[in-house]
């Protein structure tokens, strides 16, 4: 998005200068004239120092700025306000990226451009299933009607994806606090005890010198355990942009106990939400199929529903197509779309097997936590049980010498 400086006049005569924003000089002189001014000037403003180096930066909106600002614009459309006045109102209450975002919607949508196509101009912010709504919405013009559901749908998903987060918030603290202390212990705290060892040449046990070989593994080698860590990590994340390495990886995260079928619950509630969402805002189920597909985060639940879409387009039923995939979806997804097929009322069938999700999910997220507190505690007695015997039982050894 480009900006302009213009020089105009208004209706009284009197000189108008200012900036806008806009894509072309048309469009922003356009701009201009919509506010009831007579264009004397418009000229492209270069982008500077400071403007060459925010360009280098990336757009980055948080999911929170993005619920909260389809919250405000569907308040402010259904009480009557028109697109462009609501986004005018939203862009002096927003700072940061998201001002940015919506200062360029609105110069779009100022400018001629469809409400879809100038959020289309931003997919980092706006999912494909977002977009598609919109499109939808304005196509049946029920606006209104789609930013409402949309609001709500966003709301309810950042709920349940900050109730699963806030559980595992304490695991996740307390097995990084593990591996700090551990790593601390070997490196600095271990050897000034065992240093005393020496100095009486005294016959340690075994478990001792087991902790004494560690600790000098990890003083001698620390900068290379980390650089393996290092090279671990990206060695990981450059085979998971591979084609067979994401689809392994995505296989075998769901073969992990307890979290593995956490992780599955959870993207069957936001695809059924999902669903439901678009097929109720008018979006076909076949396109509603693709667009999810498209934007799910895994590959093996992705793969299954492209060719459930394939298998629809085709003429099978919905159900049927979703049943030939049960290592994705599980029997009562495909029973509940059977119900749904027959009865004509797929989008709250979805709508029901979404909450049937959302609440085995958190059962799985307490199940989790309940499973991973009693093990953490086991693992922390057995480590300090592990230095307690290797450093005390030498001191007992040399004392009874004496």
């Amino acid at each position: 998005m480009k900006r302009f400086n213009y020089k105009a006049r208004d209706k009284k005569g009197k000189p108008v200068d200012g900036v806008v924003e806009a894509s072309l000089e048309r469009e922003a002189a356009n701009i201009v004239q919509k506010q009831g001014l007579v264009v004397l000037s418009i000229s492209e403003i270069g982008p500077g120092i400071l403007g060459l180096l925010s360009g280098m930066t990336k757009e980055k909106v948080g999911y929170g700025d993005v619920v909260s600002f389809t919250r405000q614009i569907s308040t402010m459309i259904n009480a009557g306000l028109p697109i462009t006045d609501a986004l005018l109102i939203i862009r002096s209450q927003t700072k940061g990226s998201m001002q940015k975002v919506v200062s360029q919607i609105l110069s779009d949508v100022e400018g001629g451009k469809s409400l879809s196509a100038a959020f289309s101009k931003h997919p980092k912010v706006f999912t494909p299933t977002y977009i598609a709504l919109i499109k939808s919405g304005e196509a049946g013009g029920v606006i209104d009607d789609v930013f409402k559901r949309l609001a709500a749908s966003l709301e309810k998903d950042q709920e349940f994806r900050g109730s699963v987060k806030g559980a595992l918030i304490y695991p996740a603290i307390i097995v990084i606090g593990m591996v700090v202390v551990s790593f601390i212990m070997m490196i600095f705290v271990v050897p000034k005890l065992t240093s005393l060892y020496s100095e009486f040449d005294a016959e340690l046990p075994i478990i001792t010198k087991i902790l004494i070989s560690v600790s000098n593994a990890f003083v001698k080698f620390w900068p290379l355990f980390i650089a393996f860590a290092v090279g671990a990590f990206f060695a990981f994340r450059a085979y998971r942009k591979t084609k067979a390495g994401r689809r392994k990886t995505d296989e075998l995260a769901f073969k992990i106990p307890i979290f593995g079928d956490l992780q599955r619950q959870i993207l069957l509630t936001e695809i059924s939400r999902t669903l439901s969402l678009m097929v109720g805002a008018g979006v076909s189920i076949l396109e509603a199929l693709n667009i999810t597909s498209e934007v799910v985060n895994n590959v093996v639940i992705s793969e299954a529903m492209k060719d459930a879409a394939v298998q629809v387009e085709k003429g099978f039923p919905i159900a049927y197509s979703f049943s030939k995939h049960p290592e994705a979806f599980p029997f009562i997804l495909s029973q509940m779309i059977a119900v749904g097929e027959e009865t004509g009322k797929m989008e709250d069938v979805l709508q029901n097997v979404s909450r049937v999700f959302e609440v085995e999910s958190e059962q799985k997220v307490k199940g989790l936590t309940a499973a991973i507190e009693p093990l953490i505690m086991i693992v922390l007695g057995i480590g300090v049980a592990f230095l307690v015997i290797a450093i005390i039982m030498p001191i007992y050894n040399l004392t009874s010498q004496f």
